[in-house]
């Protein structure tokens, strides 16, 4: 399936059905009375979070999502029927603004969350609630309300708990098929990746966590070269990010290194030129293909030497597996801190925390690396 993440869409809900005036007529009654009935409510058009869909796709050819108006109101006091609503489904991560003043409108970040995208119009009064002492017979009735309409654009902003980052054929999409269920096309040149993948790393049964995959930034990404740049924003709520380097064609010898080190560099002012807080996200460095150095340990020291880089440092070959297992291990943590921290945060929210200390160990662990 393809993967489309933003798309642009009008809602139109439903007008109010018009309010009756009408006069009960019956035999051997005479002065029945009023007894137009009211109109019905206009549909709305309201959208839901779905977890089991991942791309926006189905909005690209289906831009126009219009509620039906409701019936008017009829004599003998009879309302008129309510129009049913539309519900879109939507993936979750889902940004919705107003297309016209670029507001947020909607964040649609958890399963089930369900927004009023155009409340339907209200339906008009009959002349029944107009009798009174002074008046009866009244001929006024008003009639049903417009129904909101919006254009909107839907922005996709997919949720992953890691999100991997680096040069194009860095590796990453050899890591994901490595570590996770997710099969991404992998080749021996660049932008092989086209559009952000999404792997589960289940490290037991009850423990797992979500990565991302986005294609290869290259210098200038942030002023829209190469393809990177337009799948920034999925990076946007990962937890940490795993900064790939391809030291396979670096040797330790101070001129290659130099040409890695400037590499990193270059990727990681794009993310500053991006987004400052995605800059600041902690990020962790992984050294990749390994494998295909003389001396894998020396090329390591000399890099982090010539880069002076103080955070956490892996060093793996994505292609054989080696040292892909003690990173997996040490994310899953982290991230399990991570959400026990969230967890704390909500419990206060709602005056039902209770300290824990077995997690206070893990939640020390976490290393926030510098981003430079």
């Amino acid at each position: 399936m393809k993967f489309v993440d933003e798309a642009t869409i009008d809602v139109i809900a439903g007008k109010g059905g018009n309010g009756a005036h009408s006069f009960r007529r019956e035999k051997f009654i005479p002065k029945g009375g009023p007894d137009g009935g009211d109109g019905g409510r206009g549909g709305s058009v309201y959208a839901i979070a779905d977890r089991n869909i991942n791309t926006l796709i189905d909005f690209r050819y289906a831009r126009k999502h219009v509620a039906r108006n409701g019936e008017n109101g009829r004599g003998s006091d009879m309302y008129g029927a309510a129009a049913d609503d539309i519900t879109l489904r939507m993936p979750v991560g889902t940004i919705i603004y107003d297309a016209d003043t670029g507001e947020e409108l909607f964040d649609l970040s958890h399963h089930g969350q369900k927004v009023v995208l155009a409340a339907g119009g209200e339906g008009g009064l009959g002349n029944v609630h107009f009798k009174s002492s002074v008046n009866r017979a009244p001929k006024q009735w008003t009639p049903g309300k417009e129904g909101e309409s919006r254009r909107l654009r839907l922005e996709l902003k997919i949720l992953a708990d890691v999100g991997l980052l680096g040069m194009p054929n860095a590796g990453k999409s050899t890591l994901i098929s490595r570590i996770s269920n997710a099969r991404p096309k992998i080749a021996d040149y660049p932008f092989t990746t086209l559009h952000p993948n999404l792997g589960v790393v289940r490290t037991s049964e009850s423990r797992s966590f979500v990565v991302a995959d986005i294609p290869g930034l290259i210098e200038g990404a942030s002023e829209g070269a190469g393809l990177g740049h337009l799948f920034l924003r999925h990076l946007t709520r990962t937890r940490i990010l795993l900064h790939l380097v391809d030291v396979s064609s670096h040797d330790p010898e101070e001129d290659g290194i130099a040409r890695a080190v400037g590499e990193a560099q270059a990727i990681v002012e794009e993310l500053r030129l991006y987004d400052e807080a995605l800059y600041k996200k902690p990020r962790w460095l992984v050294l990749n293909k390994l494998d295909m150095v003389e001396n894998p340990e020396a090329t390591k020291k000399a890099f982090i030497k010539a880069y002076k880089w103080k955070g956490p440092v892996y060093a793996i070959s994505a292609l054989s597996g080696d040292g892909t297992q003690q990173l997996i291990w040490d994310l899953q943590d982290a991230i399990d801190a991570y959400r026990h921290e969230d967890n704390i945060a909500e419990d206060r929210a709602s005056g039902t925390h209770i300290e824990d200390p077995r997690f206070d160990q893990a939640r020390n662990n976490i290393d926030d690396a510098p981003s430079s």
